[in-house]
């Protein structure tokens, strides 16, 4: 029997999110902590674009191979454990990459930091469809996306200004040790469920792996989501995480704080989108594909017109592209809502999972295509980049974006077919 207090939804739900929350707004700061240190790190490494790019690659890569097996394993030993040890492995890991001095080393470090993220925010939204009525569960997962975010803002100005007073090595030390503090209060705080505080599920075999999986990417609600978070994401991660800075600076000839603001206010555009769209999306859940649709096709029509713009495009254009490209980020957390309604909950998180790696896997894809016409585009070896070989890279974008809608029109209408639509929207309706 669990007490008021331990009810779903009362003051422990909130504080247990809390504690998830910012485990995985650490977890988002460690991930963007590069973005604003990009041209240090090819002169700390002395290292090309594309091999700037390969740290991002790296982080990415590990990040979406992580997600399926994450899944598997938050699903066998609950999302405590699995985010207590990611939680260890992320401190590391980043203690790592600020005491490390050859290009070997650093990109070790990232592929750690890739791997400790991975752990964190599958964890949070299996905590918060355990300890939140269903109602609520679209908008605390919204939330959670959203004010994870803030790890974005806090990699951007606040770490510009510690990487010019402590220095590269001081700097990421002394954000590393935010995951000591982290620990104990996972440790201390955070249980499963309401009525246990540490969940077990049973044992997986091979096979057993391979049914659950089959299971949930058979269902077309499954790939709808994994589309959705591929096609809205990836725009967002890639300027947040490595190209953004460069792009503003280099590209549109921007001061550097201009480009940090700029970069902040993708962030600020997350905050206020989440929430808004937790809560259509809890009301209006037939149309989740829909919100994701127009979201996307605007990110394309305002990024084609700062590609096409003649010269240097106006800074109320870039503002207005920071506004909508930040949209996308909560619109593929929607994805996740196709998972929670297409799968049992004993599967949840390996649904989750597949989905997850969608948005990483297409900004892993970017990131690298965008490092590599940059050199393609750029005479010898020098890093100072043009307009016009931005213009070239940033056009990566739409053969990412022509993929994607293709596939979500698609599963659109197949997931239409099977879900019962008065269902859905009655469990909307539950308090």
């Amino acid at each position: 029997m669990t007490t008021p207090e331990a009810a779903p939804g009362g003051r422990l739900a909130y504080a247990i999110w809390g504690v998830g929350l910012a485990t995985y707004l650490v977890a988002v700061f460690h991930r963007s902590s590069l973005a604003v240190a990009g041209l240090l790190a090819t002169e700390r490494f002395d290292i090309s674009a594309s091999q700037l790019a390969t740290f991002t690659m790296m982080q990415l890569v590990v990040y979406a191979l992580m997600q399926v097996p994450v899944g598997l394993l938050v699903d066998r030993y609950g999302p405590r454990t699995v985010m207590l040890t990611g939680t260890i492995v992320l401190t590391a890991a980043q203690a790592g990459f600020a005491l490390a001095e050859t290009y070997p080393a650093a990109l070790v470090a990232r592929l750690f930091v890739g791997m400790g993220d991975a752990m964190t925010f599958i964890c949070v939204l299996r905590l918060v469809s355990r300890w939140f009525p269903v109602r609520r569960v679209p908008l605390v997962t919204q939330l959670t996306g959203t004010l994870g975010q803030l790890g974005s803002v806090l990699a951007a100005i606040p770490m510009t200004f510690a990487l010019r007073e402590l220095g590269w090595t001081g700097a990421y030390l002394t954000t590393a040790s935010l995951g000591v503090v982290l620990t104990v209060a996972l440790v201390v705080v955070v249980r499963d469920a309401p009525d246990q505080r540490r969940l077990v599920g049973p044992r997986l075999s091979l096979a057993a792996v391979r049914r659950s999986l089959a299971a949930s990417w058979a269902h077309p609600g499954t790939r709808l989501g994994f589309w959705m978070h591929f096609t809205a994401q990836f725009s967002s991660t890639t300027l947040g995480l490595l190209w953004g800075y460069p792009f503003l600076v280099q590209g549109e000839g921007l001061s550097e704080g201009t480009a940090g603001l700029l970069l902040t206010l993708i962030v600020v555009a997350i905050m206020y989108a989440g929430p808004l769209l937790g809560y259509l999306v809890g009301r209006h859940p037939w149309h989740r594909s829909s919100m994701v649709l127009v979201i996307v096709w605007a990110i394309v029509a305002v990024w084609t017109a700062v590609l096409a713009w003649p010269g240097q495009a106006p800074l109320w254009l870039l503002v207005l592209l920071t506004q909508v490209v930040g949209l996308g980020g909560p619109a593929s957390v929607i994805g996740f809502d196709l998972a929670r309604t297409s799968n049992p909950a004993e599967r949840l998180a390996s649904a989750t999972g597949i989905i997850n790696q969608a948005g990483f896997a297409a900004s892993l894809v970017l990131v690298v295509a965008v490092g590599l016409i940059l050199d393609w585009r750029t005479p010898g070896a020098s890093t100072d980049y043009t307009p016009e070989a931005f213009r070239w890279a940033m056009s990566a974008q739409y053969v990412l974006w022509a993929i994607g809608l293709v596939q979500i029109y698609r599963y659109r209408h197949r997931a239409r077919r099977v879900i019962d639509r008065a269902a859905l929207e009655a469990g909307a309706a539950v308090t």
